[in-house]
């Protein structure tokens, strides 16, 4: 063979395996302009009250696409409504991987819809990051490792009212009413542990559905125990009314309030701002109301951002800032991911966050995480409600739970 054919030769091999390498298919999701994000809200029905998170989350990523996007990427967010229900959260799942072609699923909200799709996105090695729920299932990587919570454990937070109750109303006599769900079990599970022998001091509890219209006649029934303490465990909606069921009935118990319901826009002012004060919960975000953040420069662009890009957004809604933080969080991990948008560093990033402080976390609370543990956020902090902003009444606390087992 002369020597220009062979060079003929070496070019056009060469030439094909570059052609090759150019056509290999990127990751699913990825683009040299853009990353596809799924999302699943309940925009309606039942629990629609949770739907502000989803929309804080789309208006945070277009707040970054507006800034140029993430390391010269542009966020696509693609987010339904499942109606809180599993089936359907499922369906729209296949929906979302199979023909949107995401690159992951972010902040899905509720436990039942997020079980439902776990087997799933664990089967297809996709993301399942941040998941709008408690519960201690998103935190065992050995038996799903693409799947991660954000916020501290349902029963986690059980524990911490335990302690509180134990330490300045000792021996006093408790009632609860809580959602008959997992989120609900769990949390009155951590109570009923932290409690310890003082679990005895539960007198009554009662559970009750989101949809359930007897709330008055459960509150009526938890006065008539004599308790001085009532634990409520439910949707902000729910909240409101048994805040103020009890007041009308002229019961003013030490009031514990969870933190998912804990909500000025959904559940304080509608129960009156006047029958809230003195209500105590638990959190590990910011109140953007409170003159001690005046000067914050996140809390200070709060309002702005609600105006600009959460247009209808309520700035007093915990929900829409809970969507605000956990989008931010996000948004940190694919920034680690710098170019590598594969799903593998994805997690590799999520489960590489050390000590970080997001912008709207109180001082002292940070995310960390690492390949043993996937449950980013384990701290809170006490709080109660003066009548116009949630006021730290204790030191940050540890989360009893990491992992799903106990420290």
């Amino acid at each position: 063979m002369s020597v220009l054919p062979r060079m003929l030769l070496v070019t056009l091999v060469t030439l094909t395996s570059l052609s090759a390498i150019s056509q290999r298919p990127r990751e699913q999701g990825v683009t040299d302009t853009e990353i596809r994000i799924g999302n699943l809200m309940p925009y309606s029905g039942k629990l629609a009250a949770f739907g502000a998170i989803g929309k804080a989350e789309a208006a945070y990523f277009d707040m970054i696409n507006d800034h140029g996007g993430i390391n010269g990427r542009k966020v696509r967010f693609i987010s339904y409504d499942d109606h809180s229900d599993p089936s359907t959260a499922l369906d729209l799942t296949h929906r979302l991987v199979e023909r949107d072609d995401v690159l992951l699923m972010f902040g899905s909200f509720g436990t039942p819809g997020n079980l439902a799709v776990r087997q799933f996105l664990n089967e297809r090695q996709i993301p399942q990051l941040f998941v709008a729920s408690g519960d201690e299932e998103w935190s065992n990587p050995k038996a799903f490792h693409w799947v991660m919570g954000w916020q501290p454990s349902f029963r986690s937070e059980g524990r911490i009212y335990a302690n509180y109750i134990q330490a300045f109303y000792p021996n006093r006599k408790i009632v609860v009413l809580w959602e008959n769900d997992e989120f609900g079990r769990d949390l009155f599970k951590g109570l009923q542990e932290g409690l310890g022998d003082l679990a005895r001091m539960i007198r009554v509890d009662i559970t009750y559905d989101v949809s359930d219209t007897h709330l008055d006649t459960h509150v009526s029934i938890l006065k008539q125990s004599g308790a001085q303490i009532f634990v409520f465990a439910g949707a902000p909606g729910n909240a409101a009314q048994a805040i103020r069921t009890a007041a009308d009935l002229n019961w003013h118990p030490v009031f514990i309030l969870n933190d998912m319901a804990a909500s000025i826009a959904t559940a304080l002012r509608p129960a009156g701002l006047e029958n809230s004060v003195g209500v105590i919960s638990a959190s590990f975000l910011k109140d953007v109301n409170d003159p001690a953040w005046k000067d914050d420069p996140a809390v200070k662009e709060w309002p702005s951002f609600i105006e600009r890009y959460d247009r209808g957004g309520d700035k007093d809604d915990s929900a829409a800032l809970y969507g605000y933080a956990s989008a931010e969080t996000l948004v940190q991990v694919l920034k680690q991911c710098g170019d590598d948008l594969s799903r593998e560093n994805v997690m590799k990033q999520a489960a590489a966050l050390k000590e970080y402080q997001g912008p709207m976390l109180l001082p002292g609370i940070t995310i960390s995480t690492g390949l043993g543990d996937f449950r980013p956020i384990k701290q809170m902090r006490l709080v109660q409600f003066d009548g116009r902003t949630w006021q730290p009444i204790g030191d940050v606390v540890e989360s009893a739970f990491s992992g799903g087992k106990k420290k």
